[in-house]
């Protein structure tokens, strides 16, 4: 059995997952960390055995972990599953393709004393080589008091909260139409309700990029969607700044699409084809209310 250098009993480290291989190197990275959190909880969507398996070995090494297994599947369930099992004042999220780094525990757990009762979220770097959805590399501090225009700082696969803001802000979204925006509308409802949103940019995460072409060009038009969804669902709740952010969203999606174009940027391109092809959709899903999993 393996010992970090230190156990923050503060924090919970929450990971949902479908059981794919990647997930190892998302529990070897935390392993290898200079603080290890005070217990981690893995809610697992998948249907091999491999990932209780693989939660046992982690258990051996020293590990406290919580292996949870749920017969409903999205994100958002997994999240509001293992969040109802936390019982330590801080829990942070990363996802099954990211690796920490090894001072993440450390850093995040910094941060969240300071800015209690805030929300923290930090960079997601892109492995080398390799292509990403979405990269966050900002090396400047921020923090967002209320909603902007252009989107809220957020990153679901790098992210912590107090216990206590969690419960004030309200579960993570389970509608359907909302599969895959499940952290722009939690940010968006945490900044109405008065909880700000620091971004450290030392927090840092490393996302692998595991899709091929076919798989990242389906994978931009169901965020696409979803995120258009996002916007339907409040323009229905009569929301009015959404119509401003809807007119800053398609203005964005046109550009990414013409100068990716242009440029010979494919993926910019094909993302901002994406969010304009799946707007109306989207949309209408969201005005709709979708369906529940």
């Amino acid at each position: 059995m393996s010992a970090p250098h230190a156990i923050d009993s503060e924090i919970t480290l929450l990971i949902p997952t479908l059981g794919r291989e990647i997930l190892r190197g998302t529990l070897q990275s935390v392993m290898a960390g200079d603080s290890w959190p005070g217990r981690l909880i893995l809610v697992d969507q998948g249907s091999t055995p491999g990932t209780a398996a693989l939660a046992e070995e982690m258990r051996q090494r020293g590990l406290d972990v919580l292996y949870v297994h749920s017969e409903r599947i999205g994100k958002s369930v997994a999240l509001n599953l293992g969040i109802a099992r936390v019982q330590s004042r801080f829990v942070v999220i990363t996802d099954d393709d990211c690796e920490v780094a090894s001072d993440w525990i450390a850093r995040i757990g910094d941060r969240l004393r300071r800015h209690a009762p805030a929300i923290v979220t930090g960079r997601v770097d892109a492995a080398e080589g390799e292509v990403q959805l979405s990269v966050v590399t900002s090396e400047s501090e921020a923090v967002q008091r209320r909603p902007a225009l252009r989107f809220d700082r957020l990153s679901g696969g790098n992210l912590g909260m107090p216990i206590e803001a969690a419960r004030r802000v309200g579960p993570f979204t389970e509608m359907h139409a909302m599969r895959n925006a499940e952290d722009t509308e939690f940010a968006y409802r945490a900044l109405r309700a008065g909880v700000p949103i620091v971004y450290a940019p030392e927090v840092a995460v490393c996302h692998r990029g595991w899709r091929d072409e076919a798989q990242r060009e389906d994978r931009y038009r169901s965020y696409a969607r979803s995120h258009s969804a996002f916007f339907g669902w409040y323009l229905r709740q009569g929301d009015r700044f959404m119509i401003l952010r809807v007119a800053v969203h398609l203005l964005r999606s046109l550009r990414r699409c013409v100068v990716g174009a242009l440029s010979g940027d494919r993926e910019s391109a094909r993302n901002g084809k994406a969010y304009l092809t799946e707007f109306l959709p989207g949309l209408r899903e969201g005005w709709r209310g979708g369906a529940l999993h």
